[in-house]
């Protein structure tokens, strides 16, 4: 009952039969909170995973997800994080067996409904949710049905991912500017929004993500907006994760690179001088163990 409610002695203390005005104004206000407690609504919360390692979760994302009552969630966070969750808060929308993907209007819609029932809920995207991640999209659903929401930060795996293997994407001696893009685009849009002869211009780098089927397109087109053929590329697959891969090549060997060691999704594509800014590095870093050899999996991989 309201507190705006006669307490049961002053209640008592009244004649015996309460005025049916009275009665009228507390039927009024157990209505009333009845209704707000219909409509009382949990919290949505956007949380970036990082590349896939657990110590790569913020501590916010990792009191979150200990927290939720509810966590949707693709393939993307990888196998660590997500065994970490209990299985009977999980809720998968990513893609599953035999091709099968739940589309971004039921993963909206199931947002609003979890919240709506008082839930605390836990949106887990791979890398950072706001890069490619289809943050923005959830955001402004949520926002349009005026449910509590806030984005939680993660590490990207556009930077994350060629970092640990040693690639910076940003250099001072070889590169000022980076261009994120992705690789795999909505496929209802009539003309590609990626200007690929303006980035073969630039001169800076050029990190691809989602763009492993799609490589031995963009790799031919930048070359034919006039990119050197010989221009560095590196592939990074699952990154971070214990079956990580590192592939490297050029422009115009890439795609049989990718063919021989079986990359494949996801994987993070880096084009330009920096990707061969590795080889300076990646000697210390192999035997470190910090990262495996190009081409094969970690050791953690096979325990």
């Amino acid at each position: 009952m309201s507190n705006d409610a006669p307490a049961a002695d002053d209640t008592a203390s009244a004649d015996d039969t309460a005025s049916a005005d009275d009665t009228a104004s507390t039927d009024d206000t157990a209505s009333t909170t009845d209704d707000e407690a219909d409509l009382a609504e949990g919290k949505v919360y956007l949380v970036g995973s990082g590349p896939g390692d657990p110590d790569l979760l913020t501590v916010k994302a990792q009191n979150l997800i200990e927290s939720a009552d509810v966590v949707l969630h693709d393939k993307l966070p990888g196998p660590e994080i997500l065994g970490r969750i209990p299985e009977e808060k999980r809720e998968d929308v990513g893609k599953r067996a035999g091709g099968e993907r739940t589309p971004q209007s039921e993963t909206n819609a199931r947002l609003v409904e979890l919240a709506r029932e008082g839930n605390t809920v836990v949106r887990l995207k791979g890398g950072d949710p706001f890069v490619f991640g289809r943050g923005g999209e959830e955001a402004e659903y949520l926002a349009a049905h005026d449910v509590p929401f806030e984005v939680v930060p993660g590490v990207t795996s556009a930077i994350g991912g060629p970092g640990v293997v040693g690639i910076p994407v940003t250099h001072r001696d070889h590169a000022s500017s980076v261009s994120f893009v992705t690789g795999h685009e909505d496929p209802a849009k009539a003309d590609s929004a990626v200007d690929w002869e303006a980035l073969a211009a630039t001169g800076g780098t050029i990190v691809v993500l989602m763009g492993v089927g799609k490589l031995p397109d963009y790799t031919t087109a930048l070359r034919e907006a006039g990119k050197p053929g010989d221009t560095p590329v590196a592939l990074v697959e699952r990154a971070t994760w214990p079956d990580m891969q590192v592939a490297t090549g050029t422009l115009e060997t890439i795609v049989d690179v990718r063919d021989e060691q079986e990359i494949s999704p996801p994987a993070i594509t880096v084009i330009g001088e920096v990707a061969a800014t590795r080889d300076a590095v990646v000697d210390v870093l192999e035997n470190s163990g910090a990262v495996p050899a190009d081409g094969s999996a970690s050791p953690e991989a096979d325990e």
